[in-house]
């Protein structure tokens, strides 16, 4: 079935078979075929992005949002300091490279990406 419609598609469009894809887009895929298992990682994308921030050395935790850590609008800069340190935090930046790999390859994030993204227009210091 799959040799019949690569055979179609050759018909319509000009196209080489070059077997099976092992990276698309900086995503690896990763395959077991016995076991019928897929899996995709950025593990390069992430490294990048904690490089980008000296956290390559971060401690890994399994709750990316601890439930004792809230975040609230009282916690955005009250004074002109605060204001204009937080305008050299990169934290858009931060929160946008979360999005990719949240959409792409880490749901498991959704959550804390998207308490993060509330703050985007005015974040704290917390």
């Amino acid at each position: 079935m799959i040799n019949r419609l690569k055979k179609q598609l050759s018909q319509s469009f000009a196209m080489k078979d070059m077997r099976a894809t092992e990276k698309i887009l900086g995503i690896r895929i990763m395959r077991d075929r016995q076991e019928n298992k897929l899996w995709l990682s950025q593990e390069h994308y992430v490294k990048r992005v904690l490089q980008r921030f000296q956290m390559e050395n971060a401690k890994a935790v399994s709750t990316p949002l601890a439930t004792h850590f809230k975040l609230s609008g009282k916690q955005s800069p009250s004074n002109e300091t605060e204001k204009s340190y937080m305008q050299r935090v990169p934290y858009a930046y931060v929160v946008v490279r979360l999005m990719c790999a949240m959409v792409c390859t880490r749901p498991d994030i959704a959550h804390v990406v998207g308490t993060f993204s509330r703050f985007l227009t005015n974040p704290g210091m917390a």
